[in-house]
């Protein structure tokens, strides 16, 4: 239910955008936002909008990813400023009160 794209190579320095589109609305949703996970390490947050309109960033990418969204439908994810270390599998993510819905993974490689 949830289709992520926009991930690929790039040089350490530049730039990409991440979209994620849900096939369904989710209005009921406490939260929509991205996950990442790089190789050996454990899914963790990197953004996401949070019921009420907190929107959340993790440490490490705050001052150079911003999370948008245009309706209840699409969220992207404004990577700039990319370093070697953003490197890992990205995961658009949905809580609802019932469940957690994750998308395929869409892999982000900087390369230095």
């Amino acid at each position: 239910q949830l289709q992520a794209s926009g991930g690929g190579v790039v040089q350490a320095g530049g730039s990409l955008r991440l979209s994620c589109v849900a096939s369904g609305s989710f209005f009921s949703a406490r939260a929509m936002g991205w996950y990442c996970q790089a190789p050996g390490k454990q899914r963790e947050l990197v953004a996401e909008y949070r019921s009420g309109g907190d929107i959340t960033y993790a440490d490490f990418v705050k001052g150079r990813f911003t999370i948008t969204r245009d309706n209840a439908k699409t969220v992207y994810l404004h990577m700039n400023s990319l370093k070697p270390e953003d490197t890992a599998f990205y995961y658009c993510n949905v809580k609802t009160p019932v469940r957690t819905y994750w998308g395929r993974g869409t892999l982000v490689t900087v390369s230095s």
